[in-house]
């Protein structure tokens, strides 16, 4: 009986014509990330359970993917625990696939804090696991690519990374996308003075549903978890106002006397007003009171960012923690970091057609011989091609002239040498141009010249 075929749901296998692409999206993201004097670093797939869980809420952690301990792992199990899965989940793994890239950072953060120099700029681009339903843009194993600044509370951070955030995804060539922005101070003095502080996490989660339940719908789960209407319509009332300093009007008014919400906003106006006078380049910034991304370690400034023209929703994130690394043992080490979303990215590319031609062509010149002294020629020659920089490859076995080009064709190869006998001795190599069927003798020099070219 054969085994069946098939991978786990919300994985994928990536085509060579894929992953070209998807090699040319994280390049000009590395590339960014280098010229921002980020630094690169990577950590273990898995972590201990007890790393990651805490961190990202409670509607998070159920979306770990834990790993079982190995050998007999339910021997040591009180049997009052094996009728609660939830319990026995924690019982018998003590390792987990990492859910995002951050939480790993600010544990080896506090694992090297006698070697880490503060303030410490690192870049990761890594695949994360979540236990999530599948569907368009969101899959169980994707690809974040981070960079985050750890001990500094500097506000100018933040104006540097939504510059990053507009010089990367205007290098993509998106025709328009929003980094919209917001500061959790800002809704905790809301929660305070609608008196609600004591339910601040649980706004935040309804908050985030914003853009895909509507406004009905947030403000009915609201009052089911007993916030009043005041604050909802608190956030009603901003969403409808368009200008900036007339919503920063707003929001003292409602904050009052809140320490808090009003650090919240003097952080908020700071970095509005310095990306404002440095200007952008295809991004557009937006404050939106009704951002909340609702992970527990968010402390500060909070960001999103949505392409325009395309149903999707945010292709990257990220905001300011003031104490992360506190949890591993190192108090007082604030941190703030984005993230682009390459899965969705990709999709954003790919439906818009934005992919260049040097992101999808793979192999650019075949080789055809025909066995004995042409095979030792193509190969003689195969070496200084690939010497000049081209991309070159020889069909390997010795075979007619039709399943060669067909190979070229199938692979989508541009440009086919031919290295018969004819060729060898009169040391002129016969190219053909795929594309237009056009033929031409060259030298080696050429030759080379015009596949440079």
């Amino acid at each position: 009986m054969s085994t069946p075929i098939g991978i786990p749901k919300g994985t994928r296998d990536f085509a060579p014509d894929v992953m070209r692409k998807r090699n040319y999206l994280f390049g000009v993201i590395r590339t960014a990330f280098e010229k921002y004097g980020f630094q690169p670093l990577e950590t273990p797939s898995m972590e201990n359970l007890s790393t990651l869980t805490g961190k990202y809420g409670e509607e998070g952690d159920q979306l770990i993917f834990k790993i079982l301990n190995n050998g007999d792992f339910l021997k040591d199990v009180a049997s009052d625990k094996l009728s609660d899965s939830r319990k026995l989940s924690f019982e018998i793994c003590d390792r987990a696939l990492r859910y995002d890239l951050t939480v790993p950072f600010a544990r080896f953060v506090a694992m090297n804090r006698n070697t880490v120099v503060l303030p410490f700029r690192r870049y990761q681009i890594q695949p994360v696991w979540r236990a999530d339903r599948p569907q368009r843009g969101r899959f169980r194993e994707f690809f974040q690519c981070d960079a985050d600044v750890v001990g500094t509370d500097s506000l100018w951070v933040e104006v540097e990374l939504v510059q990053l955030f507009d010089e990367v995804l205007s290098n993509l060539n998106l025709p328009g996308f929003s980094i919209v922005m917001n500061n959790r101070k800002i809704l905790a003095g809301i929660a305070e003075a609608t008196g609600v502080a004591d339910k601040f996490m649980g706004l935040t989660v309804v908050l985030d549903k914003w853009d895909k339940i509507g406004e009905e719908a947030v403000q009915k789960e609201l009052n089911e978890m007993g916030i009043p209407d005041e604050t909802f319509q608190t956030f009603k009332s901003l969403n409808a106002l368009s200008d900036f300093n007339d919503k920063m009007n707003f929001l003292k008014s409602v904050l009052g006397n809140s320490e808090t919400g009003l650090k919240g906003i003097e952080e908020l106006t700071f970095v509005w007003n310095e990306v404002q006078k440095c200007g952008m380049d295809k991004g557009e910034l937006v404050f939106d009171v009704s951002l909340a991304r609702g992970l527990n370690y968010y402390t500060g400034a909070i960001f999103e960012v949505k392409a325009k023209g395309i149903q999707m929703g945010s292709i990257c994130g990220g905001g300011r923690y003031d104490d992360l690394t506190g949890i591993f043992g190192w108090k007082g080490v604030s941190g703030v970091g984005i993230s682009f979303g390459a899965d969705r990215i990709f999709e954003v590319l790919s439906e818009l057609n934005l992919f260049p031609e040097s992101a999808t062509s793979g192999t650019k010149v075949l080789l055809v011989q025909f066995g004995g002294e042409t095979t030792s020629a193509a190969f003689h020659l195969l070496k200084q091609i690939r010497n000049a920089g081209i991309s070159c490859e020889m069909y390997p076995e010795e075979a007619k002239l039709k399943k060669q080009f067909k190979y070229a064709d199938d692979n989508k190869i541009p440009f086919v040498v031919v290295v018969g006998e004819d060729e060898v001795k009169s040391g002129l190599w016969q190219m053909r141009n795929m594309t237009t069927g056009d033929q031409q003798a060259f030298t080696t020099d050429q030759l080379i010249g015009s596949l440079s070219s």
